[in-house]
């Protein structure tokens, strides 16, 4: 760091204010030995400061306490010796701030580490274990910088004030984004954790004037009592209340269908739309129920208990017994099978019935095998009855169609247009294998197509076909009132203007007459192109996208959310506070990024314990 030249000073608002050591006289540096420090006039020789920048001060600080320092030497040795205390002084200042760098950067780290432990569901003990692997590790691979690693604070304390740190620059970000929200949706659902609380998640999806889509876990809210309508909706307008997010611009709320919150009299639902009203008379909430659930209840259509029953007590006899199970394990060893093990089934589960079956049927000989080499395959007449295994064909190859049309409507940031596609889609296709299969047809369904009875039941399932698919129709009426909306948004150039509301007529006709906008349709992405459209010529029609654009479709992140609450609330970690676990839950579903530099300068973040 080099002296800088002499500086002249007529007060201290005239200097210009420097954070290093430099001479800001050379003559008072010379021969009272001061020089300027971080905008202050420091004695080089004990490192005290003078209050105001006149050489009187300066004179009497020296002459007072240091009367007779260097009083023999001359002015070019006196110079010598100012320059000496000057580079002393400076190498003070590259101390102390390489000092206070490595702090900031180890405090970063900590609460990066702490992130990651979060984002990971790993518990906040598990914080030291990290540090010690890292310490370690450096003692082999950098032995220079271990030190560096044994300042990160990752005890259990300093991890938890990380994550709730995190969590507060999280929400605070969530907070502004929704400032500019022009509509947002909210999807809710409710479970219980491993204490028997239960916990109401909320989400929230909002989109803002450029159409930049914001999906975010909102909070959790914990209810101790009962979990009535008039509760749910109590946390739920407390949570907007506190976001200052008007109801006027809700759009959408989705929910799993319970009673409590879609009752017609005092279910949340109903409460919502009362509330709404009273803000916006004009203004209709659009309420779903996940469309992921109902697909999974039209199963019971179907009345396969017949089948369901025999294959779930079979998994369970041979997987429930340790022996057998280790039995029958090394005995599709033996026989070199396809697969080495059975699925257990779970009601929860959206694909569990469909890769049970799957799995059974790859595995029927085996498992006849096994049952007679153990004795008790008069347990099971089921696999020797050829119409029962019939039938099981018949719901191998429908589960199978019911599973991909699931896998398509899970994930987040779903478009509920596409999301509602899938499903006509699916509808179209249950018509076209009841016609084929009641035409004795079974190209779609491979499995059944090798059983000798199926022409013979071929009229009983294609009724079962006819019944799904009028359940589909009757489960989905909810999107069925908001289609044409959605397709308008989804193909506005294909849509017939005279069918359209009135308000968006004669935008649909501007927009269907413009060629540039016609190629800009085809080539950007959807909310890209409504972003595109010019607001004061399309008014109605970017409102109607963005309006569309926030709708949950399904219940899809909180009940990925709730496995995550599962992970960590678990028998070993009951004792999690409400508090700790939403802010994990929080990390752990968030697509924002910690500011982690502000986090690691703050003061009060400087000095945590290990």
């Amino acid at each position: 760091m080099s002296l800088s030249p002499s500086v002249k000073m007529s007060g201290p608002k005239k200097r210009k204010v420097d954070s290093e050591c430099r001479v800001f006289n050379k003559e008072w540096t010379t021969k009272y030995f001061f020089a300027e420090v971080r905008s202050m006039a420091v004695c080089l020789i004990c490192q005290e400061t003078v209050a105001v920048f006149k050489e009187y001060n300066i004179s009497r600080h020296f002459a007072t306490k240091h009367a007779n320092y260097a009083s023999k030497q001359s002015t070019q040795e006196r110079a010598a010796t100012a320059q000496r205390l000057m580079a002393n002084s400076q190498t003070q200042q590259k101390n102390f701030h390489r000092q206070t760098a490595i702090q900031e950067s180890s405090t970063k780290a900590s609460f990066l580490l702490a992130f990651k432990l979060a984002k990971a569901s790993k518990p906040f003990s598990e914080g030291e274990f990290l540090k010690e692997c890292m310490v370690e590790t450096a003692g082999l691979l950098c032995p220079e910088s271990k030190g560096k690693f044994e300042k990160i604070s990752l005890s259990r304390r300093t991890v938890t004030r990380r994550v709730e740190l995190i969590d507060e620059d999280i929400a605070s970000k969530l907070n502004k984004k929704a400032e500019s929200f022009k509509f947002f949706s909210l999807a809710l659902d409710e479970s219980n954790d491993i204490k028997d609380t239960a916990q109401l998640l909320i989400f929230i999806r909002g989109i803002n004037d450029s159409f930049e889509i914001t999906e975010e876990f909102l909070t959790m809210e914990s209810l101790k009592g009962k979990t009535r309508g008039e509760d749910l909706y109590n946390q739920v307008s407390a949570v907007i209340e506190r976001m200052k997010l008007p109801w006027s611009k809700l759009a959408n709320v989705t929910t799993d269908g319970s009673p409590n919150l879609t009752g017609k009299n005092v279910g949340l639902l109903k409460r919502v739309q009362e509330k709404v009203k009273e803000e916006k008379p004009d203004q209709d909430v659009i309420f779903l129920h996940c469309i992921i659930h109902q697909e999974a209840l039209c199963k019971s259509i179907l009345q396969l208990n017949h089948v369901v029953n025999p294959v779930v007590k079979l998994v369970n006899f041979i997987r429930a017994r340790g022996l057998q199970h280790r039995q029958f394990i090394a005995f599709l060893e033996e026989t070199d099978a396809d697969h080495q093990d059975l699925l257990y089934h779970s009601r929860v589960r959206w694909l569990s019935l469909g890769k049970v079956f799957q799995r059974v049927w790859e595995l029927k000989e085996e498992i006849g095998a096994f049952l007679e080499l153990m004795g008790r395959s008069d347990e099971f007449p089921e696999l020797s009855d050829k119409n029962w295994l019939c039938d099981f064909a018949f719901a191998v190859d429908i589960f199978s169609h019911m599973n991909e049309l699931n896998m398509k409507l899970q994930g987040k940031d779903q478009f509920v247009h596409d999301m509602y596609t899938n499903v006509r889609a699916f509808k179209s296709k249950l018509t076209l294998f009841s016609r084929q299969i009641s035409n004795k047809s079974f190209a779609h369904f491979p499995t059944l197509a090798m059983q000798k009875e199926a022409i013979r039941n071929a009229k009983k399932y294609s009724k079962s076909l006819d019944d799904l698919h009028g359940e589909f129709c009757r489960r989905f009426s909810d999107f069925e009132k908001i289609e044409k909306s959605l397709q308008l948004v989804s193909c506005p150039l294909s849509q017939d203007p005279e069918t359209a509301p009135l308000e968006l007529q004669l935008e649909l006709i501007d927009l269907q007459s413009d060629s540039v906008l016609k190629e800009k349709f085809n080539s950007l992405k959807l909310n890209d192109f409504y972003a595109s459209l010019n607001e004061a010529t399309f008014p109605n029609l970017r409102r109607m996208a963005q309006k569309m654009m926030t709708l949950f479709g399904s219940t899809y992140v909180c009940e990925q959310t709730f496995s995550v609450m599962n992970i960590n609330k678990a028998r070993h970690r009951s004792k999690l506070t409400n508090q700790h676990l939403g802010s994990i839950l929080r990390i752990a579903t968030t697509k924002l990024t910690p500011d982690f530099d502000a986090l690691a300068k703050k003061g009060d973040q400087q000095h945590c314990s290990h």
